[in-house]
C-alpha cells in the first residue's frame, strides 16, 4: 500500500512544506506511515502549471534521495500530485513508479486489483490500439489510467467524477468475474489493521488523476482524507504564503492525502466515493454506486 497526496487550486501553489516539513509530511510517510510500514520503492511528483504537465520519478526511497527535496522545493502548480510507493503489483522500476503520465494526464494510486493478471486482458480489450500503446509498465495503476483516458475519449463532455465511476465499475465487474472470492465492493473492514494476505482479495482503488485541467479521483477500500482551503494563509511551518493570486481574485484549494499531513481540520472521504474539482477548485463528491 502506497501513500499519496494531491492538490487542486485556483492559482499556482507550492506544496513543499506538506511534502517535506509538515507534522506528517510525505517524506516521513516514506520512512514510516501510520501503519508502521515504510514506502521505500520509489517516489514521484507531478504538476500542471499554465496548461503544461510535468513529472519527476525516482526508484530509490524518498527518505534517502536528495532529488526528493530538490523537486519538492520546485514543485508548484494548480494541480500537484505526489506519491511514495510500496510495491504490490509490478516490480520496483522507473516504468512502474508513480505518477504515470500519458500526454497531459497524470495518475497516482494507492491499492491494488486482485487477480490482475486475469483481469488485465479484459482491460486491454477495452482500449483502443493507441491507448494500449501508451502503457509502458506492468502495474495495475497505469492500466487503470489508460482505461480512464479511453472513457474520457469516448465521453469528452462528461464530468471527471462520472468518468472515474465508469472506470471503477468496469474494474469491479472484471474482478468479480475473474476472482469470485474477492471483494470488489466498498468494505466495512479496517484496512489499516489488516495483514497483507488479508488485503489480497479486496479491490482497492484510491485514485487521484488529472486530465491536465481538473483533478478527480476515488476512494475505494483504502484511507483517504480531504481538506478545503478558502483563502491563502501564512504557512505555520515556514511563515510564507504558498500562493500569490492577484489581489482582486479569490483563492481556493482542495487537498487529498492518504493520511492527514498537517494539524488542519481534515475530513475523511467516504469509502465508495468518486469526486472531481470544479474550475474554482471546489470539491464535487458522489457515491460510487450512484446510478
Amino acid at each position: 500500500m502506497c501513500r499519496l497526496y494531491g492538490l487542486q487550486a485556483t492559482h499556482p501553489t507550492r506544496s513543499a512544506c506538506e511534502l517535506l516539513d509538515a507534522q506528517n509530511a510525505m517524506i516521513q510517510q516514506s520512512r514510516e506511515d501510520a501503519r508502521g510500514l515504510s514506502n521505500p520503492h520509489g517516489w514521484g511528483m507531478g504538476q500542471v502549471t499554465d496548461g503544461t504537465t510535468s513529472c519527476f520519478r525516482q526508484v530509490k526511497p524518498a527518505s534517502e534521495s536528495k532529488s526528493y527535496r530538490d523537486e519538492a522545493l520546485q514543485t508548484e502548480g494548480t494541480t500537484v500530485l505526489a506519491h511514495v510507493r510500496r510495491a504490490t503489483v509490478g516490480d520496483p522500476s522507473h516504468a512502474n513508479t508513480h505518477p504515470f503520465r500519458h500526454g497531459p494526464a497524470l495518475l497516482i494510486h494507492n491499492g491494488h486489483v486482485p487477480a490482475f493478471d486475469a483481469a488485465r486482458p479484459h482491460l486491454l480489450d477495452r482500449l483502443s490500439d493507441e491507448r494500449a500503446r501508451y502503457v509502458r509498465g506492468t502495474t495495475d495503476s497505469e492500466h487503470v489510467l489508460a482505461l480512464l483516458l479511453q472513457l474520457r475519449d469516448e465521453a469528452p463532455d462528461a464530468p471527471l467524477h462520472a468518468v472515474t465511476r465508469a472506470a471503477l465499475q468496469q474494474v469491479q465487474s472484471w474482478v468479480a468475474a475473474e476472482a469470485p472470492d474477492a471483494e470488489p465492493a466498498p468494505t466495512d473492514a479496517d484496512t489499516q489493521a489488516l495483514s497483507h494476505d488479508e488485503l489480497e482479495d479486496i479491490l482497492a482503488l484510491n485514485l487521484l488523476w488529472t486530465d491536465g485541467r481538473a483533478l478527480a479521483g476515488s476512494r475505494l477500500n483504502r484511507t483517504l482524507w480531504g481538506l478545503e482551503r478558502a483563502t491563502v494563509r501564512a504557512c505555520p511551518l515556514c511563515g510564507e504564503e504558498h500562493a500569490a493570486p492577484p489581489e482582486a481574485e479569490d483563492y481556493r484549494a482542495t487537498v487529498f492525502a492518504s493520511e492527514r499531513i498537517t494539524d488542519e481540520d481534515w475530513t475523511e472521504v467516504p469509502n465508495g466515493s468518486v469526486f472531481s474539482t470544479s474550475d474554482n477548485a471546489t470539491l464535487h463528491l458522489e457515491s460510487l454506486t450512484l446510478t
